[in-house]
């Protein structure tokens, strides 16, 4: 956006780090964008002088700030900055804060002032959401192929999270050698190739995207009206339970710009089905079952969503 302003900027992000930091010389530019780790060791590189820096953003800072995100990182460049220039303004942006979160941003800013939406507001009242009961793990590919894409075929376009790289590989292995046109984005991917990716799906080219949680946050594209959790978000930390937050991001990926969307959620085991159901009681929503073998009920909560 900075390139129709007159507004420098620069994108300190790791691949680009890498090769510059060495080399480069002080950043100049209004404006620095980047991932904690790479901004970190350009002010370690004294790449980045902190004395003038205005205001500091974290954007998805609840993933910026958790302990099995970017927390390290993220704190050791606020206290730089709070060393070196006490009068910098630091604002946290997300959709989503947990309360071990929440806390942590009090410690760092106690004075700060707070908005925060109420969690059930957030549940996207646009987005109908549904679970579906396959009796085996193979049953899900027969769910998308004989049911979901027919519909996303006249709806828009669809995105489905898994949750492992090797997954969104397989899955689109699969589909692809079914005659499925779609491609697959995860973070094994270079920046050149996921541009690529969300490039190709922006424009229309492919309809369907696999992927990892790395298109969880931030994505908007108006014409996905589908998402299917092919997996359910799960914390990686024990006990491994919902990851409410990154569901609500997930589904929050169709029905976007106050248009409908759907989302339909694959569930195999009874651990499965507990953390559905957890998920259900968090958001205080019902979440309706679809007959995973029956055409004419996936056709029917389409219409009641308000997409055929």
């Amino acid at each position: 956006m900075g390139k129709y302003t007159g507004i420098t900027s620069t994108c300190a992000i790791s691949e680009f780090g890498k090769q510059t930091s060495s080399r480069r010389g002080p950043v100049v530019d209004q404006i620095i964008i980047g991932t904690p780790g790479t901004i970190k060791r350009w002010i370690t590189s004294k790449i980045l002088n902190l004395r003038h820096i205005k205001i500091l953003v974290f954007d998805e800072a609840d993933h910026m700030l958790a302990q099995d995100g970017f927390q390290d990182d993220s704190t050791r460049i606020i206290r730089y900055i709070v060393k070196d220039n006490g009068g910098c303004q630091v604002l946290f942006f997300s959709a989503t804060f947990d309360d071990t979160v929440k806390n942590f941003t009090v410690k760092i800013a106690p004075k700060a002032n707070q908005v925060f939406v109420k969690k059930e507001e957030l549940s996207l009242d646009v987005i109908k959401q549904y679970r579906v009961k396959c009796p085996r793990e193979a049953d899900k590919v027969a769910v998308l192929k004989d049911r979901i894409f027919p519909a996303a075929e006249k709806l828009g376009q669809s995105i489905i999270f898994v949750r492992t790289r090797a997954s969104a590989s397989n899955l689109h292995r699969r589909l692809d050698e079914d005659g499925y046109k779609c491609t697959s984005i995860q973070g094994g991917l270079s920046n050149e190739e996921r541009d690529r990716v969300i490039r190709e799906f922006r424009c229309g080219q492919t309809r369907i995207l696999i992927a990892t949680d790395v298109l969880a946050r931030g994505f908007d594209q108006a014409q996905v009206t589908l998402v299917v959790n092919y997996d359910l978000p799960i914390k990686n930390s024990f006990p491994n339970d919902p990851d409410y937050e990154l569901y609500l991001h997930r589904i929050g990926r169709s029905g976007r710009f106050g248009r409908k969307g759907a989302a339909f959620n694959f569930l195999v085991t009874g651990t499965d089905e507990d953390n559905m159901n957890k998920i259900s009681s968090y958001f205080n929503r019902e979440i309706p079952e679809v007959p995973w073998d029956d055409d004419d009920a996936f056709e029917k909560v389409l219409k009641e969503a308000g997409l055929a």
